[in-house]
């Protein structure tokens, strides 16, 4: 793999979240050259807490950068000397979006645009847009406006001119054990003795906080600008999950939530004929055929994603067993995990 990190200068837009925690960890475990990276956030209590993790004296590699991502000019003078942005910041909570959707929209969607803007002023090289999987076929306004968001990263590919600047995205559904996810509130409830489930048949992908950090890694390094890159991974059933995490427990159905779908969708039947699968990710490409061409071009190895078909969790390869889930619990959210 290409390394194009080591030497730059990175910024993170929502950097004191969860992913923004684990890529700094990773970033210096694995690309101990990097020269700069800032921190982008609105959060003056989390850049506290995260310079108290990353001292001054012993990562000068690092600057915490106050804003926010609907103020342009900000945003602008973050990005000067930055090669490389990272797009983490959103308002990601489905229930507050459907109340306050102007607010979703002003930092999803408008704050896509100010930072497509202040890159085309900047001499920023590379942008990767982090995405959801209810950007694909959405039914809320959360999925709405990040559809919204790749749209306009993807297209701003053409209005770069001359620029040595590329803009991709990745997608992908909720990570394991993040804030507000389903092991995390299925953990808690357990020792309640009830773990509510919303439709018997719903499913749902599976990525851990490292697959997602390095889906970006490679994204950075290996992306041409235009893409939508989607991780290759297992799912799991909800009842499964459950019986994972407390056998003894309750399992009451209480209906799906406002919003929310039975299967995760990463890949709609509509984009299925710009699709190509490049070994642990699918590449959503536009549908002028252009990047598939220089795909073809380059020598670059894929094969076709077959036509008029979802990637969606109900329908997956690859099912995880309650055992499996287990596993990947102890490994990554609690090493002292034990059924209740």
């Amino acid at each position: 793999m290409k390394d194009i990190i080591s030497g730059s200068s990175l910024l993170i837009t929502g950097g004191t979240g969860s992913f923004g925690k684990h890529f700094l960890k990773k970033i210096f475990l694995n690309y101990p050259n990097i020269k700069r990276i800032v921190i982008f956030s609105r959060d003056e209590l989390k850049q506290w807490e995260l310079q108290n993790l990353y001292p001054q004296e012993k990562y000068p590699q690092i600057r915490f950068f106050m804003g926010d991502i609907r103020d342009r000019d900000r945003l602008k003078r973050a990005l000067e000397g930055v090669d490389i942005v990272i797009h983490a910041a959103a308002l990601k909570q489905v229930p507050a979006a459907e109340y306050n959707p102007m607010e979703c929209i002003k930092t999803n969607v408008l704050g896509a645009e100010n930072l497509i803007e202040a890159s085309l002023d900047t001499k920023v090289k590379k942008i990767i847009a982090l995405s959801t999987d209810k950007a694909a076929s959405p039914i809320n306004l959360y999925g709405a406006t990040k559809l919204c968001s790749d749209k306009l990263f993807i297209s701003s590919n053409n209005i770069k001119g001359p620029r040595d600047l590329t803009f991709s995205v990745v997608r992908y559904g909720n990570v394991m054990g993040s804030r507000g996810s389903v092991i995390p509130f299925f953990m808690k409830n357990a020792q309640k003795g009830v773990l509510p489930i919303t439709h018997p048949n719903m499913t749902r992908f599976n990525i851990s906080l490292d697959e997602s950090v390095n889906l970006v890694f490679w994204a950075i390094n290996e992306s041409l600008g235009g893409e939508i890159f989607v991780p290759i991974i297992p799912s799991y059933k909800i009842l499964d999950l459950a019986e994972a995490i407390s056998p003894s427990c309750k399992k009451p159905v209480i209906g799906i939530r406002s919003g929310e779908k039975i299967h995760e969708e990463m890949i709609s039947v509509s984009d299925s004929y710009n699709t190509i699968n490049l070994g642990k990710y699918y590449a959503i490409l536009p549908a002028d055929g252009k990047l598939l061409s220089k795909y073809k071009e380059l020598n670059i190895n894929f094969t076709p994603f077959p036509e008029g078909k979802s990637y969606n969790s109900g329908e997956n390869d690859k099912f995880l067993t309650v055992n499996e889930m287990r596993l990947l619990i102890r490994e990554h959210i609690d090493k002292n995990f034990i059924p209740e």
